[in-house]
């Protein structure tokens, strides 16, 4: 099950908006399929992705604790066969 939010496009400005918390994270490519799942500090982690060019799309999930995060993206990588 895909996380219940909406593809944001992977732009510097998407990056910005992301809280400085921990969260899991899906990217996209341009199609929504998702290729890639993870964890850690959002806007941190979206600047890489954004970098690097890891995806195109882009959606998350603000957790309250770093564990939660951890745990969440395990289970969106089973999920998604990742």
């Amino acid at each position: 099950m895909p996380l219940p939010k909406r593809w944001r496009d992977l732009t510097r400005g998407t990056v910005g908006s992301a809280p400085e918390r921990y969260g899991v994270y899906e990217l996209g490519d341009g199609d929504g399929a998702v290729v890639a799942v993870g964890w850690g500090v959002l806007r941190d982690e979206l600047k890489d992705a954004l970098a690097y060019g890891t995806g195109e799309q882009v959606r998350w999930e603000a957790c309250a604790r770093k564990a939660e995060a951890e745990e969440l993206a395990t289970e969106h990588r089973e999920r998604a066969g990742l």
